[in-house]
């Protein structure tokens, strides 16, 4: 078996993987999940193909097949959760919400300012707002798994934050549920100061470690 036979459809995989596309609401460059399912699925599939065949011919044909077939199934997949991406970048434009795409999952960011008063778990009326055009979204695309992580800084006692940041990220979730996204979907936890993403020692740096986190992960079945 010659090796560069097998390597044609990773290498192509690769180059579908690298493409990008422009955000038209951020104007941020952002890699296309749909390639990079694309080229990942059939860089699996490639592999997996490969390795079953008998023959040096059987490997090939097997390698392509496989590519194929990994291909469609990434592809699908990512066209699932940029559609939902699009959707939600359109809903929530002007909002404060952040949304940023790592791999095949969206990240929504909810601060503390947009979300809650201080040292509070009430919703305001800004986040209620935008949660309702989260869950619309939400109950359109069924397929998604909701993670909902809440967040602090340091100041204060270590056990009481993480307590605030369970019952923050539970009344995101609850709100989810009574705007329709059944609660199967749904699972709330809290992380205190321990996952900070900026420094604590300034305000600004605490503002920001004072979030919410609502994670999309497909759950596979997402291929539309």
């Amino acid at each position: 078996m010659r090796i560069s036979r097998l390597l044609t459809p990773l290498a192509a995989a690769i180059l579908l993987a690298g493409c990008a596309t422009s955000d038209p609401y951020g104007g941020q460059t952002q890699r296309s999940s749909t390639a990079m399912g694309t080229g990942i699925g059939a860089a699996v599939g490639a592999a997996a193909g490969a390795l079953s065949g008998d023959g040096s011919t059987s490997r090939r044909d097997r390698a392509l097949i496989g590519a194929a077939v990994g291909a469609a199934a990434g592809a699908g997949i990512g066209v699932y959760m940029d559609r939902q991406e699009q959707q939600l970048r359109e809903n929530l434009q002007g909002s404060r919400i952040e949304i940023d795409r790592r791999g095949d999952d969206i990240v929504l960011n909810m601060p503390s300012g947009v979300t809650f008063g201080f040292d509070s778990a009430d919703l305001t009326s800004e986040a209620r707002s935008s949660l309702n055009e989260v869950a619309n979204v939400l109950t359109q695309y069924q397929d998604t798994r909701v993670n909902i992580a809440g967040h602090t800084d340091s100041t204060g006692d270590a056990s009481y934050n993480q307590r605030l940041s369970e019952r923050r990220a539970q009344a995101v979730g609850s709100y989810l549920s009574q705007n329709g996204v059944s609660s199967m979907r749904l699972n709330t936890s809290g992380y205190g100061a321990t996952q900070p993403i900026a420094s604590n020692d300034n305000e600004q740096g605490r503002a920001q470690n004072r979030r919410v986190e609502i994670t999309l992960t497909p759950t596979g079945d997402g291929q539309r």
